[in-house]
């Protein structure tokens, strides 16, 4: 069993490898009994994503379903056969995720496949779901059992998880619409109601949310925080460009960071947390 569960890890490593460059970067710049664990939750929370995303020709709702009674009989038998799940498993019980974590993770996939635009309170629902959880996952791992960090952090957490899925939703605002049916801004019906006010709207959102983030990221323990502050100045630096690009424009292509800019900022975050400056 521990080759099972070293390869399961290895294939979250995999996943993470190939769906996202800037991720991995991050994840690396992590001490090293982290990195694991979090490309662990990355492989998992991925392939879910992938389901309701991207496996459009095959019944979606059908193949979703099998990876959500999966995931529970995993947790029910202690193991599974599929070694995304398996890694998943392995770190939620190492760690001890709440259950509740899961259980809304897996209802924020669910709901891609039936709705496509939201309100406030689903959209906040949603959020909580799809990113918020995902980054109290991490600040489990990263909090290794001390329950007054995690207690401390884990607003911090969820505002950096909230931060990222919304620089995420403007980035694909013309794929979300015109391939996936999807619209995530609070209110908007169709993409004739995407207005550069809607945008400015969830920009000073995310403004807040990275502020409540960056306060949390200095008070993380020295093996996380490089890793994490990375990944942060990646979005970061996403976000201004969208900040900078007509809505127009967002409709019609997808604005991406070049791998030799995010090696930059990560040499930048390296230099700012080893002087302590963040």
């Amino acid at each position: 069993m521990r080759l099972y569960r070293e390869t399961s890890y290895e294939i979250g490593e995999l996943i993470t490898r190939r769906y996202s460059t800037s991720f991995t970067f991050g994840v690396r710049a992590l001490a090293k009994r982290f990195r694991a664990p979090i490309f662990g939750i990355y492989g998992f929370v991925r392939v879910a994503d992938e389901i309701v995303d991207e496996m459009r020709e095959y019944d979606r709702a059908r193949v979703f379903e099998g990876f959500a009674e999966e995931t529970d009989r995993a947790f029910r038998l202690g193991v599974s056969s599929n070694p995304a799940i398996e890694a998943y498993r392995d770190v939620a019980e190492r760690y001890g995720f709440e259950p509740e974590l899961t259980r809304a993770f897996l209802a924020s996939m669910r709901a891609d496949l039936t709705k496509r635009v939201h309100d406030k309170a689903s959209f906040d629902e949603y959020v909580y779901g799809s990113a918020e959880a995902v980054g109290l996952m991490c600040l489990r791992v990263f909090a290794e059992g001390n329950e007054t960090l995690y207690r401390e952090l884990a607003p911090h957490a969820r505002a950096l998880g909230a931060a990222f899925q919304k620089v995420n939703f403007l980035r694909d605002l013309r794929a979300d619409m015109s391939e996936r049916g999807r619209v995530y801004l609070p209110g908007v019906l169709s993409p004739e109601d995407v207005t550069e006010e809607a945008k400015r709207a969830m920009e000073r959102e995310v403004e807040r949310e990275f502020a409540v983030a960056l306060e949390g990221i200095r008070r993380l323990p020295d093996g996380a925080r490089l890793g994490v502050h990375s990944a942060y100045s990646y979005f970061r630096r996403l976000f201004k460009q969208i900040g900078e690009t007509p809505v127009e424009e967002l409709m019609t292509r997808r604005l991406r960071v070049p791998n030799g800019v995010k090696l930059a900022l990560l040499a930048r975050s390296t230099l700012l947390v080893g002087v302590n400056r963040i």
